[in-house]
């Protein structure tokens, strides 16, 4: 059976770069899982490749056929944000690996949603992140002033959510017990990779 490999960290943690890594690598294989959101797509972004772009109104109809898998709202300087993970046939753990990319919160939803396979292990395999928080704020500004119209309370907004959202204790209860320090992109990539492997 198929896994679940789900890569979570903080914001400008280096998550999204290491995704898309993992995602482009054809030695691993691995299928994404577009989630859903209602934010309005960011410069660079196309429908249906970083998420799935849709107004609130199709979350509640999901919601309503017991299609949606988890869902989180975020209460931004620009109104309410909805992030979701739908059961939508883009899953077949019968033939293919997957990747997919959340909060600590979504992805024990996700696990909990797919529990585990017949020898006992969890389907859902965690891949956390972590940069220190210094780094990751330099990181974060550097970010978006290369936008086209920079959002800094938002990109503020996000980062002291993020040291409340993965707080030791949240990680510790999520049961993660490997992190992946991304001081150099290419050894914690490489670290990950390793990992992958073991499972396919």
């Amino acid at each position: 059976m198929g896994k679940i490999f789900y890569v979570m960290g903080k914001s400008s943690s280096g998550k999204d770069t290491i995704y898309n890594m993992l995602l482009n690598d054809e030695e691993l294989g691995l299928k994404n899982i577009v989630g859903y959101t209602t934010r309005p797509m960011r410069e660079g972004e196309e429908n249906g490749r970083e998420y799935i772009f849709v107004r609130e109104n199709r979350l509640d109809e999901l919601k309503s056929q017991g299609k949606v898998i988890e869902s989180r709202v975020y209460d931004t300087v620009y109104g309410k944000w909805y992030y979701f993970t739908v059961n939508d046939e883009q899953i077949n753990l019968g033939q293919d690996h997957y990747i997919l990319i959340g909060t600590l919160d979504s992805y024990e939803k996700v696990r909990d949603f797919y529990g585990k396979d017949e020898s006992g292990t969890t389907i859902v395999v965690p891949i956390y992140i972590n940069v220190e928080d210094g780094e990751r704020l330099l990181r974060a500004i550097q970010r978006e002033k290369s936008q086209k119209e920079p959002k800094y309370a938002e990109m503020c907004r996000r980062f002291l959510a993020d040291c409340e959202d993965f707080s030791e204790e949240k990680i510790k209860h999520a049961q993660i017990e490997k992190i992946y320090e991304n001081h150099n992109l290419t050894e914690c990539y490489e670290k990950i990779r390793k990992e992958i492997k073991k499972y396919i």
